[in-house]
Formats: C-alpha cells, structure tokens, sequence
C-alpha cells in the first residue's frame, strides 16, 4: 500500500504511560518529492527540517532531482516555495541535503555528496530562500566529501563535519563557522583517523551548553558487514579539543587504538551505521542504534547513554524477526536506523526512539520510556499508513526550543545497492508530535 496523500494519516490518541497520556499529533503537506529512493529521507540528514526562532525551513529533492527550499512561521504558518537551480545526482541515495540556520538566520545549504567535491551555498539575507552562488568553505579538503552534516552551537556558529575519502578508507574533517567574520576555518582535517584501514561512521549532537558529542562504529571494508564497537568523544570548545566521557584528554586524531570504547560489539553482528544522538539539559549523551547478540538472530534497537559517570545499555527487546545486513551501497533493509530524542518529568529521565519497521506494517513508530533506568518501553504507531523505507529526521533546534518533535516524512521506495524504484511523485510532509502534551 503506497502513501498517496497526507489525508491517508490517521493517528493513535493515546499512550498508555502517564507522560505520554495523550497523543496529539497533526501532518502538514508542503509539496510533493522524489520517492524512487530513500535519498530525501535517511536518518543522516542533519536537517532535513531546521528552524530560527518561528521560523522553520526545510528542504527535498523534486521529481526532477532539483533542491527545493520552503519556510514557514511556526506554529502553523503557510509554506513558501522556492526551486532552487541546484541538482543533485538522485539515483544514489549518499547524496542528501542537509541544511541549518545560523545565529544571524542565514541559512546553509549542502547537497549531492558521495566522494566529490564540495556544493555548499548559503542565503543572501537572513530568512531568505534565495541562495548565493556555489562558495568553499576553507579550500581545503573538498574535493572528496560525502556525509556532510551541519550543526548549529548556542553561540550561532555552526559545525560542518563530512567524510573525506571512502567507505573503509575515509577520515572525518571538522570545519566551523564564526557569524561575526562570516568565515569557515577547518579545525581538524582528520579527527578519527582509519589509519588507511578503516573508518569511522560516525553521528554527533549538541548540547545546551555548547558541547559537542560524537559517537561512531568502526567499518573495516565497504560491507556494512564489517561494522563493529560503538565509541565515543565529546568536546567543550566548540570541537577545537576533544575528551573522553571521564574527561581526559585525547590526543589527536583519535583511532582505534586510543578511542574510547562505549561497547565492544563483533562484525557481523548487523551492526548498523550512522544513527542518531541526542544530549539532554545536563549534558548526557543517548546513542540509539541496532544489532544483534552472539547465539541471538534477531537485531534489536539498543540505547546507550551515559549516566552517573558510567555507560548504561538497554536492549529494547520487542522485534521479532531475523535479518541480515551485507554488501555495500545502500541497502534496503526491513527496518529503519532510529533517532532518539530526550527529556524530564517527575518520573525522571525519558526517552523516545522513532523508527520504522516491516514487521509493524512500515509506519512510523515510537518505542518510549518513562524513566529510562526503569527500562519499560511501550511501542505505538504514529500512523496508520505505511511509509515505505522512509528512515526518521527531525528539527533538532525546534525540539531543543519547544520540545515539540517535527518529523520530515515523506513515502519513498530503496532497492537494494543503489536500485532505482518506479514511484511517481510522493507527498513531503512534516509530522508534529508533542509527547510532552498531556
């Protein structure tokens, strides 16, 4: 069944755990994007949806592979529409946009990367969709980018890390942006560095006091097969030094000698790459992800956080079917990498991993938990329809402001390997749910 329209959603009312007592939750349609891939709609995205105060921005692939830029005034503004000349190679789904405003309103455009050079662009004025032409950033390392991810600091400068060479072989570059000299200078040129062995995928946040935390699987190869241990680092100035969760400081570039380790987990496990953080009010870093355990068949959606000085893992323990993850490119997988999202009530702690999964009929989902240490999950539906191989992005700094989760959806259809599907045209949504709302 193909998601034709945003009128198809109908929505679950209730949760049955006391802070998520009441499900309210609405769809916004913008237009219409290309679905032939998961190429609008993988988790990695960072964002697909980013907001400056009330305004919101967002971002997609047309049916014609053209970025398509809108905004709107939070909460319930009309969209504005502008398509962009830009284009980007739509048949393989590494090649995303992301976006994100900067502290002045200026909005950062990066699309149509898979180890080539640099396409990065920004507006011409504060809250604008009308976008300079193609600019560098520093010059330097360009020429071989992919995954590149925009972050923004309280400050309003930004962070821009992206991979630079391949799959197996590639090393993170950290460049950050200043909104007073409008400049971009490179930090590190190989943070993680895979001693030409490996590679780091890697999936980072920021918190509330400026920090930033990086966690990230080791991959030996180009076979998502080869993904193993789950590390971390953080850093307290901006990324210019970075730390270990007990505070000590590494020496740069971090590898897989010197990383700090959060678990050791085998290849072949079906470990899965480039998942999602969050960082809560004080600073503590959740890391959602799956795989499966030695003698177990099934991978499971795990959260790992860092509590009291010591790390924490929970098996969420409710899915009930095998797979197996091997090969390269992008795989079409039966379900979908998870973001998490944080936050507190009298009962402590919580927490909410959205996701998609075959074996709930490939809606959107959330597991969540009232009081984290307690390690009781309740899994809902956030719609009735399917939406295909859709994988979850949100507004991170919206969250951050209102606590309020916009969730960028749209159905699209991934073969396996960089297969291109037969799917016309298919509704760009945003999905609002606030679980805090009682």
């Amino acid at each position: 069944m193909r998601l034709i329209s945003f009128l198809s959603f109908v929505f679950c009312t209730a949760f049955a755990s006391s802070a998520l007592a009441q499900l309210k939750s609405t769809v916004i349609s913008p237009g219409t994007g290309w679905a032939n891939n998961s190429i609008n709609t993988v988790v990695f995205r960072k964002n697909s949806l980013a907001s400056f105060g009330n305004i919101q921005f967002i971002a997609w692939y047309n049916n014609e592979g053209y970025v398509v830029l809108g905004k709107r005034r939070l909460p319930a503004g009309k969209w504005q529409l502008k398509t962009t000349p830009y284009k980007g190679n739509t048949a393989d789904a590494h090649n995303t946009i992301s976006i994100m405003a900067d502290g002045d309103g200026f909005l950062h455009l990066a699309w149509d990367h898979h180890n080539n050079a640099l396409r990065y662009c920004k507006s011409v004025a504060p809250g604008s969709l009308q976008m300079s032409d193609k600019l560098p950033m520093t010059g330097l390392l360009e020429e071989r980018v992919t995954y590149p991810e925009f972050h923004r600091l309280p400050n309003g400068n930004l962070i821009f890390l992206y991979r630079d060479g391949q799959s197996g072989q590639g090393n993170l570059v950290i460049n950050r942006y200043d909104i007073h000299t409008k400049q971009w200078k490179q930090l590190h040129n190989n943070l993680i560095d895979g001693e030409n062995q490996r590679n780091a995928y890697w999936q980072a946040c920021t918190d509330k006091s400026g920090g930033l935390h990086v966690s990230w699987v080791w991959r030996e190869s180009g076979d998502v097969a080869s993904n193993h241990d789950l590390c971390y680092a953080k850093s307290e100035d901006g990324g210019e030094t970075w730390l270990k969760s007990n505070g000590e400081k590494y020496q740069l570039p971090i590898n897989a000698s010197t990383a700090e380790y959060i678990c050791h987990i085998p290849q072949k496990s079906e470990l899965i790459n480039q998942t999602s953080m969050y960082a809560d009010e004080e600073g503590h870093p959740f890391i959602a992800s799956y795989w499966r355990t030695e003698g177990d068949s099934i991978p499971q959606y795990r959260v790992a956080y860092l509590l009291n000085h010591a790390w924490q893992l929970q098996n969420l323990a409710f899915r009930k079917t095998p797979f197996t993850l091997s090969g390269g490119g992008t795989k079409r997988i039966p379900i979908s990498r998870p973001q998490i999202v944080c936050w507190k009530d009298k009962s402590g702690i919580c927490a909410a991993v959205i996701f998609r999964d075959e074996e709930r009929g490939n809606k959107v989902s959330v597991a969540s938990c009232n009081g984290i240490g307690q390690n009781k999950w309740i899994v809902k539906d956030l719609t009735a329809s399917p939406v295909g191989s859709w994988e979850p992005s949100y507004d991170t700094e919206w969250w951050k402001q209102k606590k309020a989760l916009h969730l960028f959806v749209q159905y699209t259809e991934q073969k396996d390997a960089e297969g291109k599907a037969d799917v016309p045209a298919q509704p760009v949504q945003v999905l609002e749910w606030n679980p805090l709302k009682k």
